[in-house]
């Protein structure tokens, strides 16, 4: 099926003067700034907790994943913000959460012991875990099924510019401040972030009122085991990808920043490309290259011995991570406009019920042989590529904000 060739057209509402009249435009400032902090603060942790975690903590490969699998209760436990959403406006919530991440981001640095990690990874958690949900709500209900994979290509986009300047900052600044400097000066600007956006009075929504309450629809089975199989990889390169680079090769904290620069200054260009191709080509077409590549890449990550090719293997990754979004598009497409709130919250859930067994039970098959969980990476990404098969979508229209509708 052929989509529209030129998502960023004037009458896809995309332009400044449209946004303006649209009453978008503060909403898409609140959603750049806030995913800024947000996946500017998660790119700091993750790019200093396997370190922090082996040089300071003297965590081993279980140790590593049970944190990991800490940080992924909250994940699980997404689906409850539907009920926040009784008392706060989903724009309150989405501030409130970005100031959690911030305070767990602050007092990472000064807890390095086993159970210091795993709660300051659970404040840091509920944070990031509870914004995403609630931006990816006020994305979809409030740009239609064109626009919506251009702004959020768009603003993954902005988010990998800042990943790039934290990487650099903390390529200069590791000597400098160490762990619990960087960790507690990102966790600073993330918490100003949030208090920020508790400040700003709530844009209105375009989109249609949400239910609050959770459920699980049998005609939306397709997204639930696509965001299921998602979540479970995604654990892969998390735990596992990163924690390889450092206990097999010899990864510094030098390094791995390197690499998360890479990724980001190739994201930065790559995001706004895969938005129009999902326009253009359709999600299941996008999804398909993205599986294919991630059979070679968790294979790879099995058998090679080479830390450069282990590198280019990390990035290759990390830039798969940026076709997820064609799986929401999809959802955007085929669900009904009150179900988006609810169903942003229902995915993320179900994306996380694999992400807390993942990361313990790959921590015991990596003391039997490292091999094991990128092997299973394998089959997880057989799997999504043969679901991604059976994706169907409606042809878009402009300005149809969702094509459930028809």
């Amino acid at each position: 099926m052929k989509y529209a060739s030129n998502p960023d057209r004037p009458e896809y509402g995309l332009t400044r003067t449209a946004l303006r009249a649209s009453g978008r435009s503060d909403l898409l400032l609140f959603l750049l700034v806030s995913t800024i902090a947000s996946t500017a603060g998660i790119q700091a942790w993750q790019t200093l907790i396997n370190n922090f975690a082996v040089e300071v903590a003297h965590f081993n490969a279980d140790q590593i994943g049970f944190v990991q699998s800490i940080r992924e209760v909250p994940g699980f436990l997404s689906m409850l913000v539907i009920y926040v959403l009784l008392v706060l406006t989903e724009q309150r919530a989405a501030a409130l959460s970005i100031c959690v991440l911030g305070l767990g981001l602050l007092a990472t640095g000064f807890f390095p012991s086993f159970w210091g990690l795993t709660l300051t990874t659970l404040v840091m958690s509920a944070g990031f875990h509870y914004y995403e949900p609630l931006n990816q709500s006020l994305t979809l209900q409030n740009f239609n099924t064109l626009e919506a994979p251009v702004v959020l290509s768009r603003i993954r986009a902005v988010g990998a510019l800042a990943n790039i300047a934290i990487g650099i900052a903390i390529y200069f600044l590791a000597d400098v401040l160490g762990y619990t400097g960087i960790f507690a000066g990102t966790g600073l600007a993330v918490l100003g972030v949030g208090l920020w956006g508790l400040g700003k009075r709530p844009c209105p929504t375009t989109g249609a009122p949400q239910k609050k309450k959770m459920y699980l629809r049998r005609r939306y089975w397709l997204y639930y085991l696509l965001t299921f199989l998602e979540g479970s990889r995604r654990q892969i390169f998390v735990v596992f990808a990163v924690y390889l680079l450092v206990k097999k090769f010899d990864y510094s904290i030098q390094s791995i920043s390197v690499l998360f620069v890479i990724n980001n200054a190739i994201n930065y260009f790559l995001n706004p490309v895969i938005g129009r191709a999902i326009n253009r080509f359709g999600e299941r077409q996008l999804l398909t290259v993205d599986y294919a590549c991630l059979i070679a890449v968790f294979w790879t990550y099995a058998v090679t011995d080479s830390h450069i090719v282990a590198g280019v293997m990390f990035v290759l990754d990390y830039l798969m991570f940026n076709f997820s979004v064609a799986v929401r598009t999809y959802y955007q497409k085929i669900s009904a406009p009150e179900d988006m709130a609810s169903g942003m919250a229902m995915g993320f859930t179900i994306n996380h019920i694999a992400a807390i067994v993942v990361p313990v039970a790959g921590g015991m098959l990596w003391m039997v042989d490292y091999k094991i969980p990128f092997f299973c990476g394998v089959g997880m990404s057989i799997g999504s590529l043969a679901l991604t098969q059976m994706i169907r979508t409606p042809r878009q229209t402009a300005g149809r904000p969702n094509a459930a509708t028809s």
